[in-house]
């Protein structure tokens, strides 16, 4: 990291940029209210700190040692200014550095009546942003995979009711990317882009998803480390987009013998994450359970721990449901868990009489 002084110019900020630029290293400039910080994003056997520290305008540098540095707490508190990337706003909605959020909707979306009767149910039970499963990554090559797996024009069409019901309901809409090839489609209908765990890895996609700009979802794999997580988080805001939601949905149960829990829900993950990053994160009970009896204590608890919001697959008829049925809660059984939860919430952060 190259910290500016407080008297630095804007070409002498430039000029540091050039330099950066001519070792074919990326440049990530934080402007605060009384200096400006440039990440300098690549290989940093090619970096010579003292030639930068003899430039003008620089005040000095410093190595950020942790994997994740664009996205570390470390970064902005010396950039000045960590209220601008701790809140990520879309639309309306704020996530993070305030009242839980909730995203709710299908799993997958199965028809455009469907959808639209979720959206209103989830709209009354006071969600604020609607999901819905476009391209489903499934266990099975023989399960249902999503309307987005037939042709170019259903996934099209799919991607319109999505973007038909959020404008209906005023909520803004996510969806799944499953590779790729999806990225461009799935940016012009959406206003959330999600990356699943199972393409946690992925690094080609992270960077795709990380240069639209669009506020990202990002789900922990399921046999990933906390390190880890947030290590291919950072493969998104070297893209320059650091609007990135955590999302912690459950690991991989130690263990053989009957399943009780879908994965594990490591809620311990919240609090440890938060002292790492400035970015928000949010909770996956349906994932993490794979149970709809469980969905209402494990949201309370992910509230208590600290999660900015939940992501809860929410279905008209769960019985009926085409993917995920089991762990998907009706609009009324939302309602309870949503009023709940923000009951909790008030609680932890009532202010003690005369204070």
């Amino acid at each position: 990291m190259i910290i500016m002084s407080s008297e630095a110019t804007k070409e002498q900020i430039e000029n540091v940029i050039n330099e950066i630029k001519r070792l074919r290293l990326k440049a990530d400039l934080s402007r605060g209210d009384f200096r400006s910080v440039i990440g300098v994003v690549g290989d940093e056997r090619k970096i010579d700190f003292s030639h930068f520290e003899a430039l003008p305008g620089v005040k000095e540098t410093l190595r950020i040692e942790t994997p994740y540095k664009l996205i570390s707490r470390e970064f902005s508190r010396l950039s000045e200014d960590p209220a601008k990337h701790g809140v990520i706003e879309v639309r309306d909605v704020k996530i993070g550095g305030g009242e839980p959020v909730f995203i709710a909707g299908p799993c997958a979306v199965e028809n455009k009546g469907q959808l639209l009767k979720i959206a209103e149910g989830a709209k009354k039970a006071g969600a604020q942003i609607l999901r819905g499963g476009i391209f489903k990554p499934r266990s099975s090559a023989y399960s249902f995979q999503g309307l987005g797996s037939g042709s170019q024009e259903e996934a099209q069409e799919a991607l319109s009711w999505l973007r038909e019901a959020g404008d209906k309901y005023e909520m803004p809409v996510i969806t799944e990317a499953r590779g790729e090839s999806q990225i461009d489609l799935i940016a012009e209908y959406v206003d959330i882009i999600q990356i699943g765990a199972r393409n946690m890895y992925d690094q080609d996609l992270l960077g795709k998803v990380g240069r639209t700009g669009k506020p990202v979802v990002f789900k922990r794999h399921f046999g990933a480390g906390i390190e880890e997580f947030l290590s291919f988080a950072e493969y998104i805001a070297v893209e320059g987009n650091r609007n990135i939601i955590l999302c912690e949905r459950g690991i991989i149960p130690i263990g053989k013998g009957k399943s009780f829990t879908r994965y594990t829900l490591d809620l311990a993950s919240v609090p440890a994450i938060e002292k790492e990053t400035y970015l928000p994160i949010i909770v996956d009970p349906s994932h993490a359970t794979g149970r709809r009896d469980l969905i209402f204590s494990m949201s309370c608890a992910a509230v208590a721990a600290g999660a900015s919001g939940l992501m809860i697959e929410t279905h008209h008829n769960p019985a009926e449901a085409l993917v995920d049925g089991p762990q998907s809660v009706t609009p009324d059984e939302l309602k309870d868990i949503i009023d709940a939860c923000r009951r909790i919430y008030k609680e932890i952060h009532r202010k003690p009489a005369g204070k």
